[in-house]
């Protein structure tokens, strides 16, 4: 969870919990649908449950806060496939090609699609496991969700994953706690500004190090993705990849506060000592005087170059639609055979409100 714990002291959580989580209802939810006739095979079974183990390996350090700043333009799926592709191709007794189905399965090129729509889809694994897990290690109740229940009004039509009719209450009340964490955590202001901040110092970081500035250099891995990225997949050093984790990134940050440039010591300083950022956040856009006030405030007290001042004063926006109607539909199964769709049925929340996006628009600046 990157940098909630900052704001939830309790999400200390990692990931390799919310992996054996997620495996864990897999094994649930493949054992309810044989339950039910539905064909899976053993070989099927483990190549599913493999998949959905090894779903997250690709996250790099600080997860999701991270992920589009050391290697700019891959995501972490990408860089899981490529490590479940590395791990196929070992000569070892153990692996030697047996993750061939399961990276079929992960990249939805098998044929019975409910097996990757367990993996990634509106109602899958991972979705049930970190919704649960975060709202429990959060303490933020509305989270909490009837995964159990989910699970056994899962079954199987036309290859495809749908739910049963008697499950909509249970679906309904999972797509609300998704639209509340996303903004009372994953969202929440403060966290977007601690995260922020994470991200703008190894901007910066990077900046330097490419300008042939001295004193960035750890020593780690890490300065390997300091240096700029191709955008290739193929150019990427996953064993440099593999030996990053959170420990690294907080040496660096350790380093860099006494660095002689004011705007990485700055950062890393306040980081460190929790001064994040001030982040407003609002439904409207950030009015052009209240920026220019802002952006000319923070210049003036840091005496900051235009350069620079990004990196201390800066706006954007988050947007997030929790139920997309389209490939992502939630199938459902009536109780006289006929399948329709979670937004067809007489449900005004799913329609009116779950299907339409929200957006928020924020500014985060320092303080003197």
């Amino acid at each position: 969870m990157a940098l909630a714990q900052l704001v939830y002291p309790g999400a200390v959580h990692t990931r390799l919990h919310h992996s054996l989580g997620a495996y864990h209802l897999m094994c649930t939810a493949i054992a309810e649908l044989k339950d039910k006739g539905v064909d899976i095979t053993d070989e099927e079974a483990q190549a599913a449950k493999a998949a959905i183990l090894l779903h997250d390996i690709g996250h790099g350090p600080f997860s999701h806060a991270l992920e589009q700043v050391l290697l700019k333009g891959v995501s972490h799926e990408d860089i899981s496939l490529l490590i479940m592709k590395s791990l196929n191709a070992a000569q070892n007794e153990k692996l030697n090609g047996k993750l061939t189905l399961a990276i079929q399965i992960f990249t939805n090129q098998y044929h019975k699609k409910f097996l990757y729509q367990l993996i990634s889809g509106q109602l899958d694994v991972d979705r049930l496991d970190y919704l649960s897990r975060d709202s429990f290690f959060t303490g933020v109740s509305e989270g909490v969700i009837g995964y159990q229940r989910i699970l056994k009004m899962l079954t199987v039509q036309d290859q495809a994953l749908v739910v049963e009719e008697k499950g909509i209450t249970s679906v309904e009340k999972f797509l609300v706690s998704r639209r509340l964490m996303y903004w009372q955590v994953y969202m929440h202001k403060s966290v977007v500004a601690a995260e922020k901040m994470l991200v703008k110092i190894m901007e910066r970081a990077q900046w330097l190090y490419q300008h042939a500035k001295e004193g960035i250099a750890t020593g780690s891995s890490l300065d390997h993705f300091l240096e700029p990225f191709s955008g290739k997949i193929e150019d990427i050093d996953l064993a440099a990849y593999c030996q990053l984790d959170d420990i690294d990134i907080l040496s660096a940050i350790k380093k860099w506060q006494h660095h002689s440039d004011k705007v990485l010591s700055i950062l890393c300083t306040r980081i460190l000592n929790r001064k994040c950022y001030k982040c407003k956040m609002q439904s409207e856009p950030i009015n052009e005087n209240d920026w220019n006030k802002a952006s000319a405030q923070v210049k003036a007290t840091f005496n900051l170059s235009d350069e620079e001042l990004p990196f201390l004063c800066f706006k954007g926006e988050a947007s997030n639609t929790l139920y997309k109607q389209g490939d992502e539909t939630i199938k459902i199964l009536l109780k006289n055979g006929e399948l329709s769709t979670i937004s067809d049925i007489d449900n005004a929340l799913i329609n009116e409100s779950l299907s339409a996006p929200v957006k928020k628009f924020y500014i985060c600046l320092l303080n003197e």
